[in-house]
């Protein structure tokens, strides 16, 4: 009896010392798993409770289905980048280097028509030389890239095939808190890897898109998502789409428990866009707005935190032209109630030019609803085709008249891509604003085409970036 007092004491001295490393433990001896056993009555195979009732109550959904007929339509990426040395001061003293090595990334994307659009990431294959995308067969193909959306990190590359597997448009307003959801991708190169995971919030903002119209409002899962899973799908158990996993919160670059995805409805809104017109048609409301705190309760006297609270309303737009002022609430948009920012932006972002929604806001204590037009930046509703061409493996369109008045520049082209060729080679990256090539300004895509045809010997660039402000200047020579 003392021999198995000393051990029971030892046994409970060895348990608290690993609870104060932080390792938890639930430790039952002989007489005590007895007694749950007898309680509960469902470890013994001649007890009388039924295993089928018992699995009724804890059956889980079935993925199979759901996983199965989405891993065709989801692909791996992978590309290359050429590293360079972009410091002048190391040039200027040491040369461009003769060779340049190349550096390679991968992700996932989700094809989306049967001949061959696929969705990613913007960070997936931005400023890559090369884009490879291997299907679920090990079919290879070479990518091209069709166009970018940094402002919700997407983009919309082509392969060229036909009869391809695709996943359906689901819909992401109707995502619950709580509900089961798949993730497909590519993480750490291990091809088509399923997890599963909840919806753990919707609306997330995590400040990770430095863009300044960025749209953030991420669905937030438990589902692993490692490096290599960016572009790749997040599905509901019916195998419908519902967001583009995107990113993961981690101290350590893995997953530590959470991932974020780009809800379908605005990747829908976008790559149809790309395909349309080239580019996105950003709609506007016009307003400057933050969510409801206690001082904003008190210094307006609202009833409660529901709703955004209009701090501007910017003169000429969309929001002042319906009759929206500063100090109003808004509730709803359409039948969507509206609390947190994000889901503003997100609702909004959903929309193009030109398009009608329903507002409903407290006014001075009173409810109503208000018809918009929303508008684009320059407080229009026209939508038109972007103006695009290539050489020398970039591809080049022109400036909006709100990018020339936000830059404040009088013209200018925009170099939207780079592969392999003389601009990549040069250092020349997207997003790059060329002003002029050998001293001559340039005002469309197709100038910049028809200069760049003509010319024989030196070739000298200069324009900026508009992300940093820094001004770029670049020189190749064209046989």
């Amino acid at each position: 009896m003392k021999n198995s007092l000393n051990i029971k004491y030892l046994i409970l001295a060895f348990v608290m010392g690993l609870a104060g490393s932080g390792v938890g433990f639930l430790v039952l001896d002989k007489k005590d798993f007895k007694n749950y056993e007898t309680q509960n009555a469902i470890t013994s195979p001649t007890t009388n409770v039924s295993q089928t009732n018992i699995r009724n109550v804890v059956e889980l959904p079935d993925f199979i289905d759901a996983a199965n007929n989405s891993l065709d339509a989801v692909v791996h990426i992978k590309t290359e980048y050429y590293n360079k040395y972009d410091d002048p001061l190391y040039n200027f003293f040491f040369g461009k280097p003769n060779t340049m090595p190349i550096l390679k990334g991968s992700g996932s994307g989700v094809i989306i028509s049967k001949d061959g659009y696929i969705v990613t990431n913007n960070h997936v294959i931005e400023n890559a030389s090369n884009i490879k995308v291997i299907l679920n067969n090990k079919d290879e193909y070479e990518a091209k890239l069709v166009g970018t959306d940094k402002t919700t990190d997407l983009a919309l590359i082509k392969i060229d095939a036909d009869s391809l597997r695709t996943i359906p448009f689901g819909n992401s307003d109707d995502l619950t808190i709580g509900q089961w959801v798949l993730a497909i991708g590519n993480p750490f190169n291990l091809t088509s890897t399923v997890t599963a995971g909840i919806v753990s919030a919707k609306a997330r903002n995590i400040n990770i898109n430095s863009s300044k119209y960025a749209i953030e409002s991420f669905i937030q899962t438990d589902a692993a998502v490692n490096p290599g899973n960016s572009g790749g799908a997040l599905i509901n158990t019916k195998g419908e789409l519902v967001g583009i996993n995107t990113a993961i919160a981690s101290p350590t670059g893995s997953f530590a428990g959470y991932s974020f995805a780009i809800p379908v409805n605005i990747v829908q809104k976008v790559v149809t866009d790309l395909i349309q017109y080239g580019q996105v048609h950003r709609a506007f409301l016009g307003v400057s707005v933050s969510e409801i705190t206690k001082n904003l309760i008190d210094q307006y006297n609202l009833p409660n935190h529901d709703g955004i609270f209009v701090s501007k309303v910017l003169p000429d737009g969309a929001a002042d032209k319906a009759g929206i002022k500063e100090g109003d609430v808004i509730l709803k948009i359409g039948n969507k109630n509206i609390s947190e920012v994000p889901q503003l932006l997100e609702q909004i972002g959903m929309h193009s030019p030109g398009d009608k929604i329903t507002l409903t806001i407290r006014h001075k204590q009173k409810i109503k609803q208000i018809e918009v037009v929303l508008t684009n930046q320059d407080g229009g509703t026209k939508q038109k085709q972007i103006e695009r061409t290539d050489i020398f493996g970039a591809t080049f369109s022109d400036l909006t008249e709100s990018e020339l008045k936000e830059y404040n520049i009088e013209y200018g082209v925009k170099v939207e891509s780079v592969m392999a060729g003389k601009f990549l080679s040069a250092g020349i990256k997207s997003g790059y604003v060329i002003l002029k090539i050998n001293d001559k300004p340039v005002t469309s895509a197709n100038q910049v085409k028809s200069i760049l045809s003509k010319i024989h010997g030196g070739v000298y660039i200069e324009g900026f970036y508009p992300d940093s402000g820094m001004k770029a200047y670049y020189a190749f020579g064209v046989e």
